[in-house]
């Protein structure tokens, strides 16, 4: 009786859910355009480079630092001052509530802050407007240097990684270990930054952590330096008007990534960490592979990471070469589950297969492998190398990402067994609200953005019928799209060219609706008569035979195929439901 009240419950909460999502009342502010649309106070200025350094006090959970932000103008703006002369222009900083800027320095145009001129808070908002003025001279051409001083209490996760923020965390001898999730938060949650996926710092960053020199800190890329210093003195040169009490010394590390990277992905990494290394030859050659774990976790750690080769061998296999050769390959023990952080994996499975030792899938196949090494390795090409410029159309990073375990599974274990955790993943679709999110204001879909957008794919790859095409597919998307920011269409319309096929209502199908369609069918004599309901109009994913090598193009209206009477216990709801997201209905033929 309690299992069944329990279970009434979770329905009833899942209802009322659905029903908050799926109301008008969920409407948006202008503080949400502003946080994900490129306006005009973003879209002249292009980002470079950015040089981040932080001072975290883990016993306040404060931060204090600076960020550099090196940009490029625009042609358009650089036409306007041009043909106007002096133009005044508002830099959009995005930085959310709990953190301040108190200082601002343009470098090139020696344009100085220091009493805050030309720096001011939107109401209501996490936007920071820097007020910069530019005349037509060389200088245009030039990259220009925004230097921003920081404070304050950053967000605190309390469920890392699916809220988001800093977490202050200790390792089970009681000692500190800390870091940052903030995919859908952002990265301004915790520095100041341009925080939109569309904008990419096309050199890279660096990101320096002072720590206890008891403690060790990682990030993305390649470490740089590591170095023993005063705190006093750091924070003078970071030149805080405030005096800090005397304290031990601290440990300045620093590290640099030489490609584009989204900000979400930038994050410290702070605890009492042991390293190891490796390489992998791969097709650019060799890459390094770096391991930083809890030192009483690295007998595990050298054990359970002895997946990551093979990862690495059947993903350059699908997918092409490794995005971020320069910057290599990381593993980071995190105080959370894991997260797709650029060269810098965050890792906390427990060191055991599946999802904290589960399979998703319920096929068996998802305990074969480590769940975490895995998935997120997956987003390197999709999400970290293929950068969706809008979080509505997270399906690509989630969806391609989903479905790279499907291939890793089939890469080691055969086409069946990818096939069987494919449509085991089916039982986690909730179908509650359409894949794409709205956009412009930086809000997700669906979860089903994991599961469906998979299958949604698999459907894909089993209507094209040539798995050799298809992997030249998945190869040539991370060649044309290789470090771009691009639009889910972009990807939809790649598909459709590269495979041939019709598919511009099966994206629509799947992506911005909850239906799943439904084939009605049934046998008269030797013909198969069949059709779509359940469905946009115009719905026509094709259904690949493979005993027949017949494609079948079904829509809205009957039609039929002439079938050699054996066939016939091929096509049964089993088979065609394992390889497509539909649902299968068999009608008896007196109704038709």
């Amino acid at each position: 009786m309690k299992k069944i009240l329990l279970a009434t419950c979770y329905i009833l909460f899942i209802n009322c859910i659905k029903a908050q999502l799926n109301s008008p009342k969920n409407t948006f502010t202008k503080a949400d355009t502003l946080r994900g649309s490129n306006n005009e106070n973003r879209d002249w200025w292009n980002v470079i480079y950015y040089q981040i350094e932080v001072v975290p006090d883990l016993e306040t959970k404060t931060i204090e630092g600076k960020c550099v932000i090196q940009y490029l103008l625009g042609d358009d703006v650089k036409k306007k001052i041009i043909a106007e002369g002096n133009v005044k222009l508002n830099m959009q900083l995005d930085l959310q509530d709990s953190m301040s800027i108190y200082r601002v320095e343009e470098k090139l145009l020696m344009y100085d802050s220091k009493f805050y001129k030309g720096l001011n808070k939107q109401p209501n908002t996490n936007v920071w407007l820097v007020s910069l003025q530019f005349k037509p001279d060389s200088n245009l051409n030039k990259i220009h240097s925004l230097v921003v001083y920081f404070e304050g209490k950053p967000k605190e996760a309390k469920k890392a990684p699916w809220d988001g923020g800093w977490v202050w965390a200790k390792d089970k001898l009681g000692r500190p270990f800390v870091s940052v999730a903030c995919q859908g938060l952002g990265a301004s949650c915790w520095f100041p930054c341009k925080d939109y996926q569309g904008d990419e710092p096309d050199r890279g960053a660096s990101l320096s952590i002072v720590v206890p020199d008891s403690l060790v800190a990682v990030s993305n890329g390649v470490s740089r330096s590591s170095f023993l210093i005063n705190k006093n003195q750091h924070l003078k040169q970071l030149e805080t008007d405030k005096q800090p009490p005397a304290t031990s010394n601290q440990e300045s590390y620093s590290w640099q990534v030489e490609n584009p990277i989204n900000t979400y992905c930038i994050v410290p990494y702070i605890g009492n960490y042991v390293n190891f290394t490796d390489t992998f030859i791969g097709e650019k050659g060799i890459l390094d592979l770096s391991y930083w774990v809890l030192d009483y976790n690295k007998e595990k750690a050298q054990e359970q990471f002895k997946q990551v080769k093979p990862m690495l061998k059947a993903f350059e296999y699908w997918f092409g070469a490794y995005p971020f050769y320069e910057d290599g390959y990381k593993l980071v023990e995190a105080p959370y589950l894991g997260m797709e952080h650029q060269s810098a994996i965050a890792y906390g499975n427990g060191y055991q297969n599946g999802y904290r030792g589960r399979d998703l899938s319920g096929s068996g196949w998802g305990l074969k492998w480590d769940f975490i090494i895995v998935h997120e390795s997956g987003h390197e090409w999709f999400a970290n190398s293929i950068t969706t410029n809008d979080i509505a159309d997270m399906w690509v990073h989630e969806g391609f990402t989903n479905y790279s375990e499907v291939l890793f599974t089939e890469y080691y274990y055969g086409k069946e067994a990818g096939n069987d955790y494919c449509y085991g993943l089916r039982k986690n679709i909730v179908n509650d609200v359409p894949v794409i999110g709205p956009y412009g204001v930086n809000k997700e879909g669906s979860g089903d953005m994991y599961y469906k957008a998979a299958n949604m794919i698999h459907s894909i790859r089993n209507a094209l019928n040539n798995d050799k095409k298809f992997r030249q597919i998945l190869r040539g998307m991370n060649e044309k799209f290789y470090h771009k920011t691009i639009d889910g269409k972009e990807i939809e319309q790649y598909l459709i060219e590269q495979t041939g096929l019709d598919l511009e209502k099966t994206f629509d199908q799947y992506l911005t609706t909850t239906q799943i369609p439904q084939l009605d069918y049934y046998f008269k004599g030797k013909k198969l008569f069949y059709k779509y309901s359940n469905c946009v109009d115009g719905f026509n994913m094709p259904i690949s035979i493979p005993l027949t090598n017949k494609i079948l193009v079904p829509n809205t209206s009957w039609q039929h195929k002439r079938l050699r009477k054996k066939n016939k216990n091929w096509f049964t709801d089993k088979n065609v439901e394992r390889l497509y997201l539909l649902k299968m209905n068999k009608i008896k033929n007196d109704n038709n």
